[in-house]
C-alpha cells in the first residue's frame, strides 16, 4: 500500500547513524541523500534496499506523540540482530525479540525507541523452520 514514508528528526546526523546501524541486519541501508540546497532547506536521508528508498528521515520539527514504524525481516534471526544493533546504536529497549501471538501465531517482533522516542520495530511473519 505505501510507497514511502518520511519522518522529521531533531538531529539528522545522529538519526542517520542510528538507522544505518539498526537497519543493516535487515538488509536496508542508505539509498539516497538529498542536500538542503535542493530541498528547500531540509536535508533528507532515504533508507531501503538498493535502488529504492522507502523510509526517509529529514531535518524538521519533530512530531508530537510517538510514531510507530515496522520494518520487515525475512527471518527471526534478522529481528534479533536488528534489536541488538539498535540497542548498540543507542536505542532504548521497548520489547525484546519474541512471539506476539495476540497479533497472529507467527508474529515475531522486537521493538526499540529511536533517538526521537519513536517506536521502531522489526517483524517477521514467517513460521520458524
Amino acid at each position: 500500500m505505501l510507497d514511502h514514508i518520511g519522518v522529521p528528526v531533531r538531529d539528522l546526523a545522529r538519526s542517520k547513524a542510528f538507522y544505518e546501524k539498526a537497519l543493516e541486519p535487515l538488509g536496508y541501508g542508505v539509498v539516497m541523500e538529498l542536500d538542503p540546497s535542493v530541498t528547500n532547506g531540509a536535508g533528507f536521508v532515504g533508507f531501503g534496499r538498493p535502488g529504492k528508498p522507502q523510509f526517509w528521515i529529514t531535518t524538521g520539527k519533530p512530531l508530537t506523540g510517538v510514531l510507530h514504524v515496522a520494518f520487515r525481516s525475512l527471518d527471526r534471526a534478522g529481528v534479533a540482530a536488528f534489536h541488538a544493533a539498535a540497542l548498540a546504536a543507542g536505542a532504548s529497549d521497548n520489547g525484546g525479540p519474541g512471539l506476539r501471538p495476540h497479533y497472529h501465531p507467527n508474529y515475531y517482533g522486537a521493538f526499540v525507541l529511536d533517538p526521537d522516542g519513536h517506536n521502531v520495530e522489526a517483524v517477521c511473519h514467517e513460521a520458524e523452520d
